[in-house]
């Protein structure tokens, strides 16, 4: 398949984003690849033309100030929005960091997470465990910014701030406010848990297809093939995405050497991914997918059922089938643009459909008189330890 082009001065990479239902900048399968790009035709391109004109118009005769770099951010959004693709949208400078965070398996921060204002779990060695934060303290203030009636987010926003190495907090416990300076650092977040369960089944369970996600998995297996592992089950579910070569790699730790992976097809034709390692495992897997397992958690399934005979239990998958690319804009956002569909190994596009499980299985929740959820019954992954202990 022949490389697509585009802007110089921009990094592109390949990009299966989450779905429509998921916020953009929780997840998507990202690969870097680095392209020759060119501006040739931009110059006697004349709607470009029109645009700059109008551009320069707006910027020298309105009557007000104009914030010009949020004036870039509603353009790009406008333009990306116009072509009705779900999955072609633009991500601002902050929700470009979070997503990126995410999938580096790693963020600069304290070490914290909030819900609303309050803290509800601290890392252990992190800048907050070290400064004395508690599990219950609430947020007052973050920079002398009141949060009192702040979301999380907003919260996350002012401690994330770039420009700010150190953060002055104001946080209240017991009724006693109590300020704290404290120095970020780099905090590292596990994509996956996993356990040896009776009769020498593995469990996995993949949150996010980080950039260490690959090596996680591949210590993972290996601490529960030495404690005696003969089954594994492979648990996407509410898994939204990550990178692609991460699903790529991931799926090259069980398939054999030239087994395919997946394809991409643009309007220039299709190309194959298949596995180039020696890793082969060959006990039973089960995969277990619900309705929001997309993108890459997708493609993982769609590689183990077509290339490793795996089993899938649970729900339909989300159907996420197409790829994008992304470029960098000089104000720290991005752009992304669907250029391509995926094709699992049997040669179908999943785009709308999903992937249907071997054996459909909803969950049983519990309810009180309110009709408030209050617990549930895990029977899909009763159903896959069923399964799996069948194989």
């Amino acid at each position: 398949m022949k490389k697509g082009k585009g802007f110089n001065l921009m990094s592109v990479v390949v990009i299966i984003c989450i779905t429509s239902l998921i916020s953009a900048i929780t997840a998507g399968i990202i690969v870097t690849n680095n392209y020759d790009l060119s501006y040739k035709g931009l110059s006697t391109d004349k709607n470009l033309n029109e645009f700059l004109k109008a551009y320069s118009n707006i910027v020298n005769n309105y009557y007000e100030d104009i914030d010009k770099e949020k004036m870039l951010d509603a353009a790009m959004d406008a333009m990306l929005n116009y072509l009705g693709d779900n999955y072609t949208t633009y991500l601002t400078k902050e929700q470009r960091k979070e997503l990126e965070e995410r999938l580096a398996g790693e963020y600069e921060g304290l070490g914290i997470k909030i819900s609303g204002r309050e803290i509800v779990e601290i890392t252990e060695n992190s800048p907050a465990s070290e400064a004395g934060l508690m599990v219950g303290d609430l947020f007052v203030s973050v920079e002398g910014t009141d949060v009192t009636n702040a979301t999380s987010s907003i919260i996350s926003t002012l401690i994330r701030d770039d420009s700010k190495k150190e953060v002055n907090i104001v946080i209240d416990r017991n009724g006693n406010q109590m300020p704290f300076k404290i120095t970020k650092s780099l905090i590292p977040t596990s994509s996956i848990s996993y356990e040896l369960k009776e009769n020498n089944i593995g469990y996995l369970k993949i949150d996010i297809f980080s950039r260490p996600l690959t090596s996680e998995i591949e210590n993972a297996l290996v601490d529960m093939e030495s404690k005696g592992m003969q089954k594994l089950i492979i648990d996407v579910r509410d898994n939204t995405g990550g990178y692609l070569d991460s699903a790529e790699t991931t799926a090259s730790l069980f398939l054999e050497k030239g087994k395919l992976i997946y394809s991409l097809q643009d309007k220039n034709g299709k190309e194959d991914y298949k596995d180039t390692t020696e890793n082969k495992r060959d006990y039973p897997i089960v995969v277990l997918t619900n309705r929001n397992s997309a993108s890459s958690s997708e493609i993982l399934a769609a590689a183990l059922k077509d290339s490793y005979n795996a089993i899938l239990v649970g729900e339909t998958s989300y159907g996420k089938g197409k790829v994008q690319q992304t470029y960098d804009i000089e104000n720290g956002g991005m752009a992304k643009y669907t250029s391509a569909k995926w094709l699992r190994p049997n040669g179908s596009c999943i785009d709308g459909v999903g992937l249907k499980p071997d054996y459909e299985v909803n969950i049983i929740y519990d309810y009180n008189e309110n009709g408030e959820i209050v617990g549930y019954t895990d029977t899909q992954l009763n159903k896959a330890i069923e399964v799996i202990g069948a194989m």
